[in-house]
């Protein structure tokens, strides 16, 4: 990935936060090692751990000041004896400093515009997994959630998914610019922002996703937001939507984690109901994103991309939709049986699932272009609708 461009502001901003927690975890720890001197350390962990991934992929002058500062960071961490341990933490400030003055400088490449930048994080995508986020805070919580708290969720979420989405488009540039107008106008596909710009805004976001997360909500929160991070974009996108027509059956457990994220920040851990609305999203998925498979099959056709309707065919896709759409619809009606959600979320499951039910059986029946469209659509509302069922449950 290596574009020749020197490091951006992004990188330079990652990196200033990065010495800025390490300065402040020497300064608490000459004062005393408690639990802020503690946190502080931690919270130099994500901004490092993106500058060690940017240097490894795009920038390599930044790779042996990088390494040098995530190791002796690690090795403060472990070594208790103080002596020791004030040599390593200084080190690593030492290390961080040099990675930063190493991102100044240079030639820069003409400054995308904002809404390129904008675009990058799929604004439309993230505004569904944010209220599926929010709608699992408000039924963790059992109620509407105080603001200071959904603000710091809701903000780290949306972090999380635009930092995922920008790396997204980094690694998946080259099929983009195959895939006709939907695709080939992207920003790093068109070059109106280099790779490495690219990869330092996602890393950026992602980073501070987790700092904010970590400090302002708890740490399950930031670490599942985390982890549907990186299967989005390290088994999805970079394996799984290459190598198997059951991608989206797998990956789609990355567009299930913003529930989990949600019901973590109300601060009562996981369980089942959590799980249920994770398994939701999970069964919801291929059915979702098949009928728009429908639509696009040439596109992705051409950038060999191995998506059902490419691998298996039109009809062996639409049967599939059909019996996805039939366990989605029984797995959203039993949880009150359980015990799990309540009469005004059995309404709308029944109902909501009943035209998804008649939307697939049409499209399986007529193969129409315009009803896999419509199924897209709908399938689409349909899960706002039922998470806000969800919420509407929880509060009342």
């Amino acid at each position: 990935m290596n574009d020749g461009v020197v490091p951006g502001p992004w990188l330079r901003v990652t990196a200033l936060a990065a010495g800025a927690a390490a300065a402040a975890a020497v300064v608490s720890g000459a004062v005393g090692a408690g639990t802020s001197h503690r946190l502080l350390a931690a919270l130099a962990a994500p901004p490092l751990a993106a500058l060690l991934c940017a240097a490894l992929l795009a920038h390599r002058q930044l790779l042996v000041p990088a390494l040098a500062a995530c190791g002796a960071v690690a090795l403060a961490a472990v070594v208790p004896a103080r002596g020791l341990h004030a040599g390593f933490a200084a080190a690593a400030l030492a290390a961080v400093a040099l990675v930063c003055s190493r991102t100044l400088g240079g030639e820069p490449p003409a400054r995308a515009s904002w809404r390129d930048y904008v675009a990058l994080t799929k604004p439309r995508i993230m505004t569904l997994l944010l209220l599926t986020g929010f709608c699992g805070l408000v039924a963790g919580t059992h109620g509407l959630p105080g603001a200071t708290r959904a603000a710091a969720a809701m903000s780290g979420l949306a972090l999380a998914c635009g930092g995922a989405s920008a790396l997204n488009h980094v690694l998946d540039r080259d099929i983009d610019r195959l895939m006709g107008k939907r695709t080939e106008q992207r920003p790093v596909a068109a070059g109106r922002i280099p790779a490495s710009r690219g990869l330092e805004f996602g890393l950026a976001l992602s980073a501070a996703s987790f700092t904010l997360l970590a400090s302002t909500v708890n740490l399950l929160a930031a670490l599942l937001a985390l982890a549907g991070n990186l299967f989005y974009v390290v088994v999805y996108t970079r394996w799984l939507k290459r190598s198997t027509p059951q991608n989206i059956v797998i990956g789609g457990a990355a567009g299930a984690v913003p529930p989990l994220v949600g019901w973590a920040a109300a601060g009562h851990g996981l369980g089942l109901p959590a799980l249920v609305l994770f398994a939701i999203v999970c069964v919801w998925t291929p059915p979702h994103f098949w009928a728009l498979a429908l639509l696009l099959k040439e596109h992705y056709a051409k950038a060999d991309v191995p998506m059902l309707p490419v691998v298996r065919g039109v009809r062996a896709t639409e049967r599939q939709i059909v019996v996805y759409t039939g366990v989605l619809v029984a797995l959203t009606c039993a949880p009150p049986a359980f015990g799990v959600f309540g009469t005004p979320y059995l309404v709308a499951a029944v109902v909501l699932g009943g035209a998804f039910t008649w939307l697939a059986v049409r499209l399986r029946r007529s193969g129409a272009r315009r009803d896999a469209a419509l199924l897209f659509h709908y399938s689409l509302l349909y899960l706002a609708l039922l998470f806000v069922a969800v919420a509407i449950d929880a509060a009342v």
